[in-house]
């Protein structure tokens, strides 16, 4: 299954077409809910470790993370991740934007300084977006969805662009099984529009099955 051709023509998204599928949007949701609820369960001694480490190495910061993000229908929500920079990293930020290193409406640099140590090694292997699971059992994302953007990002946003706000947005998704870091900001639109047209119980599962694949042998996250 192949679905990495992200400079092919626009795609539009038909929003009447997607709000009849009330059968899968429903069933969705229900998985969402079983499966984070057991997650969150299962995960909890690893919850205990992670934290305890990022309190060692930074004894100031809080555990957790969190972050005002865009979501469905452009509804701002706090989006929960394991914290993986140093307690002052939003303040640091503006004297790094000069240095970003993907095109468009987002920010990403390889070697960011404020990353810390236990932030490298849960970054590379996801797991600093496993508190995301509260927020899917909440309701504001789902498993599989297109990255949830940061307000600064969604004010550039085209109205092309805006189409990736359509559905809930997901801890993880299409563009982050397959090209993630290897494509700028149009890519990444692209791949998320194409969820969102093709999306199915057999994407989503395959997508989540990739995901686990990235637990196990980490892609170019960073």
């Amino acid at each position: 299954m192949e679905y990495i051709s992200y400079d092919t023509k626009k795609i539009i998204i038909d929003e009447h077409l997607q709000q009849q599928r009330v059968i899968y949007h429903s069933c969705k949701r229900c998985f969402d809910l079983f499966f984070s609820s057991v997650g969150l369960v299962l995960l909890a001694p690893l919850f205990l470790i992670i934290s305890f480490a990022i309190k060692v190495e930074d004894p100031k910061g809080s555990v957790f993370y969190s972050q005002t993000r865009i979501g469905e229908n452009e509804k701002p929500f706090r989006m929960f991740k394991f914290r993986s920079m140093v307690s002052d990293a939003d303040e640091l930020l503006p004297t790094l934007l000069k240095e970003n290193e993907v095109d468009g409406a987002m920010f990403k640099i390889k070697k960011d300084p404020r990353v810390t140590k236990i932030g490298k090694f849960i970054r590379k292997y996801s797991i600093d977006e496993l508190p995301q699971l509260l927020n899917v059992f909440i309701g504001n994302m789902s498993l599989v969805g297109p990255r949830p953007p940061l307000p600064r990002e969604v004010k550039y946003y085209t109205q092309y662009d805006k189409q990736r706000l359509a559905v809930k947005p997901g801890c993880t998704g299409l563009w982050q099984v397959t090209m993630r870091n290897d494509v700028g900001f149009r890519g990444m639109v692209h791949l998320d529009l194409e969820y969102i047209v093709r999306s199915s119980w057999k994407l989503d599962i395959y997508i989540i099955l990739r995901t686990c694949i990235v637990f196990m042998r980490p892609n170019s996250a960073y």
